[in-house]
């Protein structure tokens, strides 16, 4: 080789060296939506119908969420799904018709509207000429129980004043996520998909249910180890396994028993909740006055909150306490409410349930 070739020659390796570098620093390109799409198609059920539209819609969500397609996601979401629906989009519910009518009731009771107005109303003929009675007592599914409740409202007399507020359908879709989260989220972040504007309806689609169960599921920044907190937040509530053991440290601290709910501060009225009540108690200890801890209380359903004096004073306390760093997350201790549960059933059971999926997603995942 000429001698004037050979710098030449050096810069040029030199060039491509610093390249590989970056990009091995970078590590290696995130999955494209084709290869999400494949990657679901592998760790889905083999024998669900219209497995391809699955993929679609969840690889849309998790891309319009900006969260990242790894099998760990992946296998969250449809352990999720497995667990609440079984791959159904709109799952029917047992005797869902005689629930409805006695959660209507009690709604309506709770806004002060008397039963048999309530019960008057329900008796009248509906447009097809049957009572409203006797299409309730006929619905299989949360979708088509939210579609005649809206029809209800406005074919009754002062249907709107009697039962607006009263429509017992709160969750929805194959994540069976909660109605009021994706209106909330949709009202803050918008709705990235075509819609006539009802996010209540999108909510029983494949594609708004699973938008909205992922945004609930993997949609905010937490410093957990395990899935299986997430798991337990999407029953609970954001961060409330974070809550519960921040609790623990309290009560390690305090000796007061508490409940590890992940509830931190009271909403219904003024009154302190226990958990406040323990940390005023802790004030001079922690250096903190009432008013400060309750303005931390009031980050408790943030990721922030755990940057906060209140949160850090009261774990170094817990920690020099029993000479070692007490666990940041904890499944939140909860017995499960709600019509349509018929035997005992606990956040917990729920959380473990999931993470037994979930293991056995990553299990198929790791051999294909």
């Amino acid at each position: 080789m000429h001698p004037l070739l050979r710098p030449a020659r050096t810069v040029l390796l030199l060039a491509c060296l610093v390249l590989a570098t970056a990009a091995c620093e970078r590590g290696p390109a995130p999955p494209t939506p084709e290869q999400t799409r494949a990657r679901l198609q592998q760790l889905l059920p083999v024998a669900l119908h219209d497995r391809a539209g699955w993929a679609a819609d969840i690889q849309a969500a998790l891309a319009a969420l900006e969260i990242a397609p790894n099998d760990s996601n992946l296998c969250a979401v449809l352990a999720v799904t497995e667990q609440e629906s079984t791959y159904t989009v709109d799952p029917e519910v047992p005797g869902l018709g005689r629930i409805a009518r006695d959660e209507i009731v009690r709604r309506a009771a709770r806004m002060k509207v008397p039963a048999f107005m309530v019960n008057a109303a329900l008796s009248t003929r509906s447009p097809d000429g049957r009572p409203w009675n006797a299409r309730l007592a006929q619905v299989r599914t949360e979708r088509e129980l939210n579609d005649l409740f809206e029809e209800l409202i406005a074919g009754v007399p002062m249907g709107a004043r009697l039962l607006a507020r009263a429509n017992p359908v709160r969750t929805g879709g194959p994540m069976q996520v909660s109605i009021a989260f994706a209106e909330a989220h949709a009202r803050e972040h918008g709705y990235p998909f075509a819609s006539d504007g009802a996010i209540r309806r999108e909510v029983f689609t494949r594609r708004g249910g699973m938008y909205f169960g992922i945004a609930h599921l993997l949609g905010y920044p937490v410093s957990y180890d395990r899935k299986i907190f997430r798991f337990a937040d999407f029953n609970a509530g954001w961060y409330a396994s974070r809550n519960a053991a921040f609790q623990h440290a309290v009560a390690s601290v305090t000796a007061i028993a508490l409940d590890y709910d992940g509830d931190l501060l009271r909403h219904a009225d003024d009154k302190l909740g226990a958990t406040e009540s323990a940390l005023q108690a802790l004030s001079p200890r922690l250096g903190l006055d009432h008013a400060q801890i309750r303005a931390a209380l009031g980050k408790a359903r943030t990721h922030g909150f755990e940057r906060t004096e209140l949160y850090t004073r009261v774990f170094a306390l817990a920690d020099g306490s029993i000479g070692r760093p007490l666990a940041r997350a904890r499944i939140p201790r909860i017995r499960l409410s709600s019509p349509k549960i018929t035997r005992p059933l606990t956040t917990e059971w729920f959380a473990t349930r999931v993470e037994r999926r979930y293991r056995n997603c990553l299990a198929r995942a790791s051999r294909r």
